[in-house]
Formats: structure tokens, sequence, C-alpha cells
């Protein structure tokens, strides 16, 4: 399934009655790859949250195949493309990984076991499907979050800061399985503390510029 154009139309956005960044414009296409850049307190996250609808834009527009997402049917339409991953795991610590998969995904699409399965193996989680989550380590628990990638199928992806806590191996790993679902298609908007100058699919968007 590929993505929709996403256009960012003279954005506003206000949190705590303090501007962060106004007049943000920018289109996202089928394969696009955007790292969205800038200091401390630019708006990096708060971007993302008027993306996955969980905070209002003071002023703009954000259309999804020509409709905006900010209300009525395009927003619907919007809400059923979109995966969102916020900086928190969102994971369970009393749930196993099993469970905390199961559960999230049945908020939008129900999974078979065996998929969960099959995911936790790709990020490197086989045989630790039934193990609570307070056990496991800040990483393996980001693991168990970035395997609903594998879960869901959504065209555009929406990532505040995925590679945190992830040891090099898996860094090389979502590196790649980014590229390779923009390849198929997908788009990606994300924020992230991790290099990605040596991966030339990925656009930057800075805040710190547009504010």
């Amino acid at each position: 399934m590929a993505a929709e154009q996403i256009d960012i139309i003279d954005l506003t956005c206000e949190r705590d009655e303090r501007e962060l960044f106004r007049g943000l414009s920018c289109r996202l296409q089928a394969g696009d790859v955007l790292q969205v850049a800038g200091p401390n307190g630019a708006g990096k996250t708060s971007l993302l949250r008027i993306l996955a609808g969980l905070m209002p834009a003071a002023d703009g527009d954000i259309h999804y195949a020509g409709q905006s997402i900010l209300g009525g049917a395009g927003r619907e339409r919007w809400r059923r493309s979109l995966l969102f991953l916020g900086h928190a795991t969102a994971v369970k610590a009393t749930l196993s990984a099993e469970e905390n998969l199961a559960w999230l995904c049945a908020l939008d699409q129900p999974v078979a076991r065996e998929a969960i399965w099959e995911a936790l193996a790709a990020v490197g989680l086989r045989g630790y499907e039934d193990v609570p989550c307070r056990q496991m380590s800040a990483g393996q628990q980001r693991r168990v979050a970035l395997a609903r990638l594998r879960l869901q199928d959504k065209p555009v992806w929406v990532l505040d800061e995925p590679f945190t806590a992830l040891d090099q191996a898996a860094v090389r790993a979502l590196e790649q399985q980014i590229l390779d679902f923009a390849d198929s298609g997908g788009s990606v908007v994300l924020t992230t503390h991790h290099s990605l100058e040596h991966l030339s699919q990925v656009r930057q968007l800075d805040l710190g510029r547009v504010a």
C-alpha cells in the first residue's frame, strides 16, 4: 500500500502560549523519508503530535490525498493510514511482549499470535514472547514497540526518536527497515538524535530555521 501525498500548509504551532514555529510548509510524496531536526524546544515532537492528531495546530492545515486531516472524512482516512510511535514506548510493564503487541494492535488491526511471534523474532526477541516487559532492558522494550512496524500495514510512519536505547545492530536493522519501507512506497516522518547523514534518501526539515 503506497502512501498518498502529504502537504503541510502554513502550519503554526504553539505550546504553553509560546509560538514554536510559524508558516511551516512542505510536501511528502510516496517513498519520502523526512527527518525533522532543530534545537531543543523548536517543536519537533509537537509537530509529530499534530500529525498524529494528539495536539491541535494553532493555524494552517495538513492535507493527505488532497483532504484536510484536521477534521471530517480526511481525518478518518489519515487515521487509518498512519502508524505513530511516540518517544515513550507505550509498553505496559506488567504485560508480556506478546500481550503488549496483541493489545496495541487490537486497538486498530487485531493480528494472529503467530504473526506476533514472527515480528518479535525479527527484532531479536525470540524467546521473550512470554517475558513481562518489566524484566526487559530499555532497549528490549523499544524493540517490542518497534515490532508494531512489522505487524500493522500502514503507508505512513510517524516516529519520535525510534533509535533511542537501541544497540548498533538494532540501529542498522531499523535504518534498513525504514529504507525498505520507503522503497515500497511508504512515507516516513521522524525525529532522532541519531545521525542519518549517511543515508542519502533522507531529507531534513530544520525547524530552527522555520522559527
